[in-house]
């Protein structure tokens, strides 16, 4: 037996029809939800039940992720931003135009994962202006982890559509 073809029989390069894509999918989603700035949701209800030191631990956490999140969009978000763009462009000519199907299911994880930084850097921004503070932080958060949430269900609905026609136009062939 071929350790070769083994691993790449494993590991199919057809994504749409590989359990380990969809697999990949629905962990990078759950994870997404889970971490709102970079704080974990968990932490964010038990400071709303709680007004002792969970409280001041998820301001301190949410107070040092937002500074980061901004001094990283201050310093170097142009040239993120210029990458992202030029990455996302790069994946839709390979994918959608000359039909690489790997190239599709990267962008399809991808893109909407921009959506969500970008909302992410919208949100860090108001919580920094109005030094959000209690109920109105965990609104922010609540907020910020809703439309993740959307844009994942979008994104997993969008990409299995997408993935069935794949599977099912490959399967004609």
């Amino acid at each position: 037996m071929d350790w070769y073809s083994t691993v790449f029989e494993l590991i199919d390069m057809r994504s749409f029809s590989n359990l380990w894509f969809w697999i990949a999918l629905a962990v990078m989603w759950s994870t997404a939800s889970h971490w709102v700035l970079g704080v974990p949701w968990d932490m964010v209800l038990r400071a709303q039940r709680s007004q002792d030191q969970y409280d001041t631990d998820l301001h301190d956490i949410v107070r040092i992720n937002t500074n980061r999140l901004l001094h990283i969009a201050r310093v170097s978000g142009l040239w993120l931003a210029g990458f992202a763009c030029f990455f996302l462009t790069m994946l839709v000519l390979l994918g959608f135009v000359y039909a690489y199907e790997f190239a599709q299911a990267v962008f399809l994880l991808a893109c909407p994962m921009c959506f969500v930084g970008v909302s992410s850097l919208w949100v860090a921004r108001t919580i920094a202006d109005q030094q959000a503070q209690g109920a109105r932080l965990y609104k922010l958060l609540g907020r910020q982890r809703m439309i993740t949430q959307m844009i994942g269900m979008l994104s997993i609905f969008v990409t299995a559509l997408w993935g069935m026609y794949q599977n099912l136009t490959y399967s004609a062939l």
